[in-house]
């Protein structure tokens, strides 16, 4: 596995984005709260900080995700997943949390709100044609790629 090195700003060492394990592929973000906890009440949002700015090279993105474990246990999750995050974006990553529970859910400095996961990507230059090529799925749109029979 190939390591990236990212340069950061960062509000504080204990915001610094880590991974969990080995082989995980986001690493996580922290919410910045030094001036005290957020209550998000049931099916409200709210834009959390981080603490980090990033510098990413040219050729990558950095996405934002949800936390399987904070969406399981509190129903809290990534209004905007993934949000992209561009390489030539300097400013603070923010989390644009929602409470898709029934309970208020409260956010503390430090807790783990999201993961970070660091992607190459492409650009593309699209040119208008007369027609696209024909496949079997043709023009079929969500739920038209079962078994045909």
């Amino acid at each position: 596995m190939q390591t990236l090195t990212v340069p950061i700003l960062t509000g504080g060492e204990r915001y610094v984005p880590r991974y969990a394990s080995a082989q995980a592929a986001g690493a996580d973000l922290k919410a910045c709260l030094p001036d005290g906890p957020v209550t998000l009440k049931p099916l409200c949002r709210v834009m959390v900080p981080t603490g980090v700015s990033i510098q990413l090279p040219v050729g990558f993105e950095a996405q934002v995700r949800p936390r399987s474990g904070l969406a399981a246990r509190s129903g809290v999750t990534v209004l905007n997943t993934p949000g992209t995050i561009d390489s030539d974006y300097r400013g603070e990553i923010r989390v644009i949390l929602v409470n898709l529970s029934s309970e208020p859910f409260t956010i503390s400095d430090g807790d783990r709100i999201a993961q970070l996961v660091i992607s190459r990507h492409e650009r593309a230059e699209f040119t208008a044609v007369p027609s696209l090529d024909d496949t079997d799925r043709g023009e079929g749109g969500f739920g038209s790629t079962g078994i045909k029979s």
